[in-house]
């Protein structure tokens, strides 16, 4: 079912659990979750939003799944988090301290849970947290401690430059082997 305008209203500043388990190959970082997100408890929720459909698109999963279907995420070696975990109706809503908190708080986690790389769902939001203004899509020479880093696309329908196709294809580089980063 989805969010009404009340329920909407009622996850501004709702947080939403990270989907996390052992041995990750890839534990996705979102901005932040979006009001329909946290009102459902379900990362990239939105009608519109990419991800789902560019993570089978890119075979890191072997069926389309939906947002409610998160908690199978670690069984396939993926996770989700985000770097601010305070719900917001737009990213712009963040403050450059929340970002550098954030930061903080991701480097902790990435050493508790060791991923083999961290993939950041969204260019803008690496650059404010982690101070790389230049940084592009694509593998990151920097490294999170010693994690791999990546930065995809935002897979938000509001990004119209890049398309589920080309979002898929970027993802595809996150898998192991020659297809993606050893």
């Amino acid at each position: 079912m989805r969010p009404t305008k009340t329920d909407l209203a009622a996850a501004r500043n709702a947080t939403i659990d990270d989907v996390i388990g052992p041995d990750l190959d890839v534990l996705f970082c979102g901005i932040n979750p979006g009001l329909y997100s946290a009102a459902t408890g379900h990362h990239f929720a939105r009608p519109g939003n990419r991800f789902w459909p560019a993570l089978h698109l890119s075979r890191l999963v072997p069926r389309r799944l939906e947002p409610y279907e998160q908690h199978v995420l670690p069984s396939y070696g993926l996770g989700i988090t985000n770097l601010v975990a305070r719900a917001t109706a737009r990213a712009d809503e963040l403050s450059p301290e929340e970002f550098r908190a954030g930061a903080e708080r991701l480097r902790g986690l990435l050493k508790e849970i060791r991923p083999r790389l961290v993939a950041f769902a969204g260019v803008t939001a690496y650059r404010h947290a982690f101070g790389r203004p230049r940084a592009v899509i694509g593998p990151q020479e920097e490294t999170i401690g010693d994690i791999a880093v990546h930065v995809l696309p935002n897979p938000s329908g509001l990004n119209a430059h890049w398309t589920l196709p080309a979002i898929a294809e970027e993802m595809a580089r996150l898998r192991p082997g020659p297809a993606g980063p050893a």
